[in-house]
């Protein structure tokens, strides 16, 4: 969910290009953004994606079971760089998805990024909390009247 729907309600075309992003991220990582929890500091793979972006550690992102037939690393590099550009906080730091198939299909010069939305680092106390299970259960509710 954009950052400007989860706080004020307000949907635009550029709160689906955030919706995009973490679509993108999921697809390439092999993860959801709900409920992940790989790094201790990070409760969320944009977080994730950040943190490895900044140590240069972007690769490690990439699905290891898919990582032996990746024909072009910098493909995927420019995927999670579009993902993370996707994820901005501001929208209209967001491009247009216009721009974002012009970028996936050109090899042009891609913008600078700045720190994504929902980067939320935990604290030391809450780190050490048993993290949530999901058995993915399904459960149907019959609703009858008295």
């Amino acid at each position: 969910m954009s950052p400007e729907y989860a706080m004020e309600g307000l949907f635009s075309e550029k709160s689906d290009v955030f919706s995009f992003a973490v679509l993108l991220l999921e697809i390439i990582s092999s993860k959801r953004n709900t409920g992940f929890y790989h790094h201790k500091t990070h409760p969320n793979l944009l977080g994730y994606a950040w943190q490895l972006w900044n140590e240069g550690k972007t690769m490690e992102l990439l699905d290891s079971r898919t990582a032996d037939s990746i024909s072009s690393p910098s493909q995927v590099m420019r995927c999670i760089h579009v993902g993370l550009l996707c994820a901005q906080e501001q929208p209209n730091d967001r491009p247009s998805m216009a721009t974002i198939v012009f970028i996936l299909c050109n090899d042009t010069t891609l913008p600078t990024l700045k720190q994504p939305a929902f980067i939320l680092e935990r604290s030391t106390s809450e780190s050490n909390l048993p993290l949530p299970n999901s058995n993915n259960y399904i459960f149907i509710t019959n609703v009858e009247g008295r």
